[in-house]
C-alpha cells in the first residue's frame, strides 16, 4: 500500500529568517493540500527553538484546508496541562472535523531544553511518565464520561469537557523514539510509532518489527497501529550543493558540530532520482505515513516530492 505523504511547515525556520509571517505558513498549508498531501504538520518548542505555537497555528490552518490531516511534529505534552491540553485538542478536532494527529515527544536532554521546562514551570525529571499520564487524562477527558482523576493531576466531583473531539475517543496519539523503551512505550500506550529514523529503511523495518511483537505482548492489536517517520530532504541534481544547504540548514537550525549534526538526523541529500529510491525503501518496510521536512526552496521542493509520488506510482 502506498504511504500517506505529510509536509512539515517551515515555523522554525520562518523564526531564524525574519520571515515569522503566518500568512506565508497558511499558503503553504494550502499549497500542500492542493498538490495532493496527505497531511501538514507543525513542530512544537517555546523558548529553546522559538517558533508559533502548534496548536494555534494548526487551528488556522483547519479553516484554510479541507481534507489535510494536521498534526504535530512533534508536541511537547509535559509543557502543558492536561486538563487545558485536553479541552484546546477537543476544540480544534471539532474545528478540523476529525482531522487531527498529536505526534508526541519528550524533548531531548539538552541545556536549552532543560531551561524551557523551568521556564514553562515544569519538573525536568520523570517527564516520561509525566507524559505517560498527561495523555492518559487527555484520554479519559476525550471520552465524553465524568473523570474523577488522583495522579500529578487531581480532577474531582465527576467533571468533564464539552464538547468532545470528533474522533471517537480522541485524536489519534504516535510517538517517537528508536531506543528500546521507546519502542515499548509506542508500543504499550499510543496508536502509532513516529520516529526521526533510523537512517537505515532496513532498520525502521527491523524496530517496526519490535514495536509490533511487543504490541502483541501487551495485548493490543498492531495491526491498529501506525508506522511512521520523520524525514528531512534537501532536492537538488547537484548532490554536493544539497548537501551544502543540508549541513548550512542543521547548523542555523540546530547548533553544534555538523558532524555529530549529521550523525544523529536522518536526511537525504541530492537528486529526485536517489530520493525515490531511499523514500521506497521506508515504504517497503513497512512506513505507512512518511512527515517530510525540507532544508529550505519550500514551493519547489513541494512540487518534487509529487513528482516522485507520480514516479514511485503512490
Amino acid at each position: 500500500m502506498a504511504p500517506a505523504i505529510g509536509y512539515l511547515l517551515p515555523t522554525r525556520e520562518g523564526v531564524m529568517e525574519g520571515r515569522p509571517e503566518a500568512a506565508r505558513l497558511l499558503a503553504l498549508a494550502d499549497r500542500a493540500e492542493g498538490l495532493g498531501y496527505d497531511s501538514v504538520w507543525a513542530g512544537d518548542s517555546i523558548t529553546s527553538r522559538p517558533r508559533h505555537e502548534p496548536l494555534t497555528l494548526l487551528a488556522a490552518a483547519a479553516g484554510r484546508t479541507r481534507k489535510v490531516k494536521l498534526g504535530t511534529a512533534v508536541l511537547l505534552p509535559a509543557l502543558r496541562n492536561p486538563v487545558v491540553l485536553a479541552h484546546i485538542v477537543a476544540t480544534l478536532d471539532q474545528v478540523s472535523n476529525g482531522r487531527i494527529i498529536l505526534g508526541i515527544g519528550i524533548a531531548m536532554d539538552l541545556a536549552r531544553i532543560r531551561a524551557e521546562f523551568e521556564a514553562a514551570g515544569v519538573p525536568w525529571d520523570k517527564r516520561i511518565g509525566r507524559m505517560n499520564e498527561a495523555m492518559d487524562l487527555c484520554r479519559a477527558l476525550w471520552s465524553g464520561n465524568p473523570v474523577e482523576w488522583n495522579g500529578r493531576w487531581r480532577v474531582v466531583a465527576d467533571q468533564g469537557l464539552a464538547p468532545p473531539p470528533i474522533q471517537p475517543g480522541g485524536p489519534p496519539i504516535w510517538c517517537g523514539g528508536m531506543a528500546q523503551p521507546a519502542l515499548d512505550r509506542a508500543a504499550r500506550h499510543y496508536d502509532g510509532w513516529f520516529p526521526n529514523g533510523p537512517k537505515d529503511p532496513a532498520e525502521w523495518g527491523r524496530q517496526w518489527a519490535e514495536v509490533k511483537r511487543l504490541a502483541i505482548s501487551h495485548g493490543r492489536d498492531p495491526a491498529k497501529m501506525t508506522g511512521a517517520v520523520y524525514l528531512t530532504l534537501a532536492l537538488d541534481d547537484d548532490e554536493a550543493r544539497a548537501h551544502k544547504r543540508i549541513d548550512e540548514y542543521l547548523v542555523s537550525y540546530y547548533g553544534g558540530a555538523v558532524e555529530a549534526l549529521r550523525r544523529h538526523h536522518t536526511y537525504y541529500a541530492g537528486p529526485e532520482e536517489g530520493a525515490a529510491a531511499w523514500l521506497k525503501g521506508y515504504a517497503d518496510n513497512g512506513v505507512s505515513h512518511i512527515v517530510l521536512r525540507f532544508a529550505g526552496e519550500h514551493e519547489r521542493q513541494l512540487e518534487a516530492v509529487m513528482r516522485i509520488k507520480k514516479s514511485l506510482g503512490w
